[in-house]
């Protein structure tokens, strides 16, 4: 399988008090194209901030982060926010909708930055809404829509721009058992079917027992990463 992402000596250290803090601490790891991976730990492990920097939406202290080549830790934030445009899908566990836009607007809102004509918008919000099991709900406000349902659209939203990675920190967290098990379901075909990258950040089991691969955090290090 080919590498996509090549991460080496990555660290991100906190020292606005007197006490130095190495959130993320010399962290080496490669990803392959496809995988369904699970980062996990205790909270304050460092997973989120390592997911924050794979992403581009922060900085290391030190270290490469290569993702098809390049290493978006030499880009210009101008630079950063083109690839992540075109490359990088993100899902939070706050589902970050804008709530005067209908869940259509909000999952079809990259492909609007990307300039993506009307028709190819359509075409693909439609496909994305049959395949997540909310067709029909194109034109409801987020207010409307349950907590399992806004975070479909936020994967729709993360989907749209066809990226190579979807990031998803915590993406579960304020879901019931079966909005859960639906939500994977929907992840995990599309990474069969169009082989899309997933990183997850979780201390979700639901989410743990899924992955094809767990990567295990303390303390900023990693301390075990096994396939399942």
């Amino acid at each position: 399988m080919k590498k996509v992402i090549e991460i080496k000596a990555l660290y991100k250290i906190y020292s606005e008090t007197e006490v130095e803090v190495k959130a993320v601490n010399g962290i080496s790891l490669d990803f392959e194209e496809g995988e369904f991976t699970a980062v996990v730990g205790p909270s304050g492990c460092g997973k989120t901030t390592f997911l924050n920097m794979v992403g581009g939406l922060d900085s290391p202290t030190s270290g490469t982060i290569k993702i098809d080549g390049t290493d978006i830790s030499t880009l210009s934030s101008k630079e950063l926010i083109d690839f992540r445009l075109h490359n990088i899908g993100f899902v939070f566990q706050a589902y970050n909708l804008i709530p005067v836009l209908t869940a259509k607007e909000n999952a079809e809102f990259i492909m609007q930055l990307q300039k993506k004509s009307k028709e190819e918008r359509e075409q693909r919000i439609a496909e994305l809404f049959t395949a997540i099991g909310i067709e029909g709900k194109e034109n409801v406000r987020p207010n409307r829509l349950s907590g399992g349902q806004q975070q479909r659209v936020a994967v729709a939203r993360a989907l749209a721009s066809k990226p190579k990675f979807i990031l998803a920190d915590e993406p579960t967290a304020n879901l019931d058992s079966k909005a859960t098990s639906d939500l994977l379901d929907i992840m995990r075909k599309l990474n069969q079917h169009e082989n899309i990258t997933f990183i997850f950040a979780t201390h979700d089991q639901r989410v743990i027992d899924r992955a094809k691969r767990v990567v295990t955090l303390e303390d900023g290090k990693v301390i075990s990463d096994e396939l399942s």
